[in-house]
């Protein structure tokens, strides 16, 4: 079992980005964590929209299989500097995450980018970093894909959640994430994928048990020059 932490700026972005990949984390029987920096106080609608907001943001983690953590930090504010690294630290603690996925650092909205500098800065001693792509994101070479053919409705559906902003919003549209998802699959030689570009990767293979010296043959065995070995003792 894996422990993941996915961070995002505001309610859907993680959707968006890494929603299907959660749901294949989920399905694996992995611990998923999602961290809201904010509570999009500045999507669209009004205070009534605002507050219902963090209702839809439960229920799509809820259809992810995902545990909910709120940031407190505001809409179109969130700044790269110490608190908010404090926050993402705090999560990675919490969850003892092993896996972070968040915003690729090249973005159009400040907020993107904020999220993306801290959660580096947090991570900064995990070996899996994991970058998504956002409506807004400028630069993105994904080298990482996950196939979620099996997972794609299950996006749409935590997506769908998010009424007050799917509704209002032609980047969230079904049709457009599903032409992304074709496009990446395409890229990557399978169905429907969601893509990343790490900062980090460790890729774990099977599991040997570790054998101890003595077993080593000798043909395996590193020898030391004589003037090396000397010096070692």
């Amino acid at each position: 079992m894996r422990r993941v932490l996915a961070v995002g700026a505001h309610p859907d972005d993680i959707e968006l980005g890494c929603g299907a990949t959660l749901l294949a984390h989920s399905a694996a029987g992995d611990a998923v964590t999602m961290l809201v920096m904010t509570g999009g106080e500045n999507g669209p609608g009004g205070d009534e929209a605002v507050v219902g907001r963090r209702l839809e943001q439960e229920q799509a983690a809820r259809t992810l299989g995902a545990r909910l953590l709120w940031g407190g930090q505001v809409d179109c504010t969130v700044m790269a500097d110490a608190a908010t690294v404090a926050v993402v630290e705090r999560a990675i603690k919490e969850t003892d995450a092993e896996v972070v996925y968040v915003h690729a650092p090249d973005d159009s909205h400040q907020d993107h980018r904020a999220v993306a500098a801290a959660t580096l800065s947090a991570a900064r001693r995990l070996s899996r970093v994991m970058h998504y792509q956002s409506p807004s994101t400028l630069t993105f070479h994904p080298t990482t894909f996950v196939d979620v053919t099996a997972y794609l409705s299950g996006k749409l559906a935590a997506l769908g959640a998010h009424a007050s902003q799917v509704e209002m919003s032609s980047m969230v549209e079904p049709d457009a994430v599903v032409a992304s998802a074709r496009h990446w699959g395409a890229q990557a030689r399978i169905g429907y994928a969601e893509a990343f570009a790490p900062t980090r990767l460790v890729i774990d293979l099977l599991p040997t048990p570790r054998r101890a010296v003595d077993e080593v043959p000798d043909t395996l065995r590193l020898t030391l020059p004589a003037s090396l070995a000397a010096n070692a003792r």
